[in-house]
């Protein structure tokens, strides 16, 4: 027997702006409902945004746990912060700066339900 990752799933109180920053981040197709968005991205298991009425953002580091925590990876980090910046994202702490050419460390930022996730370099 064998798993397959198909699909994760994020909480918002607000899915319209949740799913569109990631829509505008990885890009890809959405197919909305009432209560979810469904992004459709090459490279990516489905990407479900569920409203949850009454959500409570993360607040990670510096309070209660993260939630869930997604780590993506770039061979350009400049264009990647710029991206993310541009999409809503927010950066969560001043980390040491990491380049395309680091093979440690990430920058570490926030979506607009404040689920926090890494870039990495490539």
């Amino acid at each position: 027997m064998t798993f397959s990752l198909t699909s994760l799933i994020v909480d918002a109180a607000d899915p319209e702006s949740e799913g569109a920053f990631w829509h505008r981040l990885l890009g890809g197709s959405v197919t909305r409902t009432a209560t979810h968005h469904f992004l459709r991205s090459d490279g990516f298991p489905v990407l479900v945004v569920q409203r949850v009425p009454g959500h409570v953002m993360p607040r990670w580091p510096d309070g209660t746990s993260q939630q869930m925590h997604f780590d993506l990876a770039t061979d350009d980090m400049e264009s990647a912060d710029t991206r993310v910046l541009a999409a809503g994202g927010r950066r969560l702490r001043p980390t040491g700066d990491v380049g395309s050419a680091d093979r440690e460390g990430a920058r570490v930022y926030a979506s607009p339900a404040g689920h926090p996730f890494c870039v990495r370099p490539a």
